[in-house]
């Protein structure tokens, strides 16, 4: 392999190539270690080097080069995700888009950007002219634009945009082939969802675009209930309200605000809150729903004043999980979508039913047209078996997982295979060496 190597770089002098033992295994892992069940799995997964490639190019070549080699391929950006979409099955080579980092053009409500861009960089390049990215996981500051594409499905921005499957929330993507002569392709509409969220294992993303928002000054606003049942419903009708500019809202069951260290003089103990971002226009009415709803507003901040310091969207989505483990590393998580629960009802059944066993977090997002609860609950981790009990027992309660302690993506999220993906696939990299063992559906002699 070392020889191969040689040759690769001989013939593209601009490719990075890593192959020192530490760096190769930490880039080939991700937050996996959330899930008692996945980390096992992954813990001695690695690749045998990591290619940096800097333009589109150079991918052509080492998708050219691993075709001819017959060596597998995994794509990933800044490793943020959670179900080890970015960590080698079958070791091979690791390919870190982080270099392909441009933004490549801008215009009224569009960007087009190359997948190793940060999410953060570009809203940093977009909001001097008014624009700014429509989602972004709590990750935003680390996560790449291609990675989020890849791996994601929402985050900060759901609660009015709905998720990335959503039609209208993609436009277009650019990819590199893995066949015999790689090609370039341009996917537009609703084929981009033959290439995202599927893992890397339908090509090698080399540009999106994407469409962007109306930017707003966010303020922060931190508020306290008595009990958890009154924080979901100020979260429902926070969701509700279409008069109130708003990109997060988030409700903690208690005693899950204790997790957040750096906060516990803010939210005292025994206290439910929600975790909300709203336009700075929006705050008189906000404050207005928190005293109808009997809350308290603990914790205020304007643009300026969340500019600094940790931002409040740290504590919610899936940094909850991170917060809370480094108190308790016992506890792991689930993700959960509740259609049509907007009374609350199965909401309040599940919090009732498992106590403090499964602790509710609740991230309101737009689904189907309507202000949707979702929910990241914390977990007391105990057996494989009682897990898959909680899972079972929400399912049978009209609730969809969303598997965190599954690694295909027909097991985390989908269910069933998607017959476009797996089509697309057998035509973009027929040899199956993109991501391997990620697509559970992958069958070279399958007919469809």
């Amino acid at each position: 392999m070392t020889t191969l190597l040689t040759n690769l770089q001989s013939q593209l002098p601009d490719l990075e190539c890593i192959t020192d033992a530490n760096q190769v295994l930490r880039l080939s892992q991700d937050y996996n270690h959330f899930s008692p069940i996945l980390q096992p799995i992954f813990a001695d997964k690695r690749a045998i080097a990591v290619l940096r490639p800097a333009h589109e190019t150079d991918v052509l070549a080492i998708a050219k080069f691993c075709v001819v080699h017959q060596i597998p391929l995994t794509v990933r950006g800044a490793g943020t995700g959670n179900y080890g979409q970015c960590v080698p099955l079958n070791g091979g080579f690791i390919l870190d888009m982080t270099r392909m980092n441009a933004l490549l053009w801008q215009k009224p409500g569009i960007a087009c950007v190359e997948p190793g861009v940060k999410l953060a960089t570009i809203d940093r390049l977009t909001r001097p002219n008014g624009w700014e990215i429509r989602m972004a996981p709590s990750t935003y500051r680390t996560a790449t634009i291609g990675g989020f594409i890849g791996g994601g499905s929402g985050g900060m921005g759901s609660i009015t945009y709905g998720q990335l499957r959503d039609r209208g929330n993609l436009r277009a993507i650019r990819l590199v082939t893995m066949e015999n002569e790689p090609r370039v392709l341009e996917l537009r509409g609703e084929d981009v969802y033959q290439v995202a969220h599927a893992y890397g294992t339908n090509g090698i993303i080399t540009a999106l675009e994407i469409p962007l928002a109306r930017a707003y000054n966010w303020a922060e606003a931190i508020v306290t209930f008595p009990t958890f049942m009154q924080a979901a419903r100020f979260g429902q009708s926070l969701g509700d309200a279409d008069g109130i500019v708003k990109k997060l809202v988030t409700v903690f069951a208690d005693p899950i605000p204790q997790y957040f260290t750096a906060l516990r003089s803010v939210i005292l103990e025994g206290s439910s809150a929600a975790f909300v971002m709203v336009s700075e226009e929006s705050l008189e009415a906000l404050q207005e729903l928190v005293t109808e709803l009997d809350g308290t507003i603990v914790q205020c901040k304007t643009a300026e004043e969340a500019s600094k310091g940790t931002p409040i969207y740290e504590y919610t989505w899936n940094h909850t999980t991170l917060h809370a483990r480094n108190v308790n590393p016992n506890l792991t998580y689930l993700q959960t979508l509740l259609l049509g629960d907007q009374e609350l009802k199965r909401v309040e059944h599940f919090y009732q039913h498992f106590g403090n066993e499964v602790m509710m977090h609740l991230e309101f997002l737009r689904c189907n047209g309507r202000s949707t609860p979702a929910a990241l609950q914390l977990v007391r981790y105990s057996t494989p078996d009682r897990l898959q009990e909680i899972i079972t027992y929400h399912e049978s309660h009209g609730a969809i997982i969303f598997n965190p302690h599954a690694y295909t993506i027909e097991d985390g999220g989908m269910k069933q295979v998607d017959l476009a993906q797996l089509k697309f696939k057998q035509q973009v990299d027929p040899y199956g060496l993109m991501n391997p063992g990620k697509m559970k559906g992958w069958n070279t002699e399958a007919e469809i």
